[in-house]
């Protein structure tokens, strides 16, 4: 019997170390497959904005470290700009309807990219710890332009864009007006959400373990990217926030607690009904109204 129970306590022992190593390996896996972008992988632009009826330039800059970053240039038609970041492993096509958009009200788009995104250099992202000096690169492009007027340069991003476009804003109080579709308010906030979203697996036991491998591999914490602190820097400039209840790709109370953080002025758009990054497209008349009528208050009539 003694024996019969230690061969049992045995198989017990091996099949749970068996399943730890697997939960290890999978978890440090799909971190690694989360946190890195080699070029075969990733999504890149199949239209310009030629397509969507403006003219544009190709442009490059080197970030800090010099990685070079590319974007399109779309010249500005009233000396403002806006400068538009698209989000997490997506490139600059995901927002050529909200540049077409802004572009008949006269504006002026930058449509960049940052690192390990789109055709630019680096395979590591680092949820602003780097990418925040991508974003300074182009707004020192921007004064370069002797055709901005560098008191009227505003910033919209969607989703892992929208953060940036917060980061950045309290980083640089010269951008004067912020745009952010579906921004996650924090890491810790949205991260069993997201890690559901982009690995198919239970955010429990998984969420935790692919959190400490992705900080091991980038050298950031996960409490440091936190958007409702970054927010709080940026008022008495405007924020328009944008959430739909319906995301599954970061949490729905996002919208929420970034409005609440945020200084005034602001304003949050939430529509129960709307997914992820959905309003240019689910609610395009509105947007466009609402978007251009919040930079044309903020940037032009200042």
């Amino acid at each position: 019997m003694k024996k019969g129970f230690k061969v049992v306590i045995a198989v017990i022992v091996g099949v749970l170390l068996v399943a730890a190593i697997g939960v290890l390996t999978v978890t440090k896996n799909e971190a690694h497959k989360l946190i890195t972008a080699p070029m075969e992988t990733r999504n890149l632009p199949e239209k310009s904005p030629a397509d969507f009826n403006m003219i544009y330039e190709d442009v490059e800059v080197l970030s800090a470290d010099r990685t070079k970053l590319v974007g399109w240039f779309v010249p500005s038609q009233n000396g403002a700009v806006i400068l538009m970041q698209h989000g997490y492993k997506s490139d600059r096509e995901e927002l050529l309807n909200e540049a077409g958009m802004m572009y008949r009200h006269g504006y002026g788009i930058l449509l960049t990219t940052v690192r390990a995104h789109d055709h630019s250099e680096g395979e590591l992202i680092t949820f602003g710890m780097y990418e925040v000096d991508d974003m300074e690169a182009w707004y020192q492009y921007l004064l370069t332009r002797q055709d901005i007027d560098p008191e009227r340069i505003g910033i919209l991003g969607n989703s892992y864009g929208g953060m940036l476009a917060i980061q950045y804003a309290a980083r640089n109080p010269n951008i004067k007006a912020v745009v952010a579709d579906s921004a996650f308010s924090s890491l810790n906030d949205t991260v069993e959400t997201s890690v559901t979203y982009f690995t198919d697996l239970p955010a429990f036991p998984f969420a935790p373990l692919i959190v400490f491998w992705a900080e091991r591999e980038t050298g950031f914490k996960t409490e440091d990217i936190d958007a409702t602190q970054w927010i709080k820097q940026i008022s008495p400039r405007p924020v328009f926030l944008m959430q739909g209840g319906a995301d599954v790709v970061i949490s729905a109370e996002s919208g929420q607690r970034l409005y609440d953080a945020a200084g005034k002025p602001k304003e949050l758009w939430f529509d129960p009904a709307l997914g992820h990054v959905g309003f240019d497209k689910d609610r395009a008349a509105e947007f466009e109204e609402r978007v251009s009528e919040f930079f044309d208050k903020y940037l032009l009539a200042q």
